[in-house]
């Protein structure tokens, strides 16, 4: 008994309807996995949460710039790209010293270093965006939620 039989041309006009949508769903589905993976997270900014105390300085960042070698690199340019409703953003520029980092046993280099501080009687989440761009052309966006709590409840008198 044999088991390929004589193609009747009835019978391919009526798989060419389903064939043609098969086909079109796979272009589909390759086109839009063309991309690669990294390109989507290249766009994905870096979330944080950060508590702090009202009206006191946060650190909210370091950024620091070590070569292979273990000498500093260009420092990265930071941009405030939405500012805190409750709060402000100061980046103060520091020597920073640090051991067992990567392949350097210890090093100092200069640095930013970014600060967050809210109003006096502000207690709640408040939200920024940093923007840092490196020499070698990689922009990182931070959305930085600091959560800000009151010193403590005591007793009124």
């Amino acid at each position: 008994m044999s088991i390929l039989q004589p193609v009747n041309r009835e019978n391919m006009a009526s798989f060419a309807a389903p064939l043609r949508v098969l086909l079109s769903s796979v272009v589909v589905m390759l086109v839009g996995f063309g991309a690669p993976a990294w390109a989507e997270d290249a766009a994905a900014p870096v979330e944080r949460t950060i508590r702090s105390l009202a009206n006191k300085d946060t650190r909210i960042g370091v950024f620091i710039n070590v070569l292979s070698d273990c000498t500093s690199g260009p420092l990265p340019t930071i941009r405030l790209v939405n500012a805190p409703a409750s709060g402000k953003v100061t980046v103060k520029s520091a020597k920073v010293k640090a051991t067992n980092y990567k392949a350097c046993l210890a090093l100092e280099v200069p640095g930013y270093i970014a600060f967050y501080r809210s109003q006096p009687d502000f207690i709640g989440d408040d939200v920024l965006t940093i923007e840092v761009k490196y020499a070698g052309g990689r922009t990182e966006i931070q959305k930085i939620t600091v959560n800000v709590a009151g010193a403590g409840a005591q007793q009124k008198i």
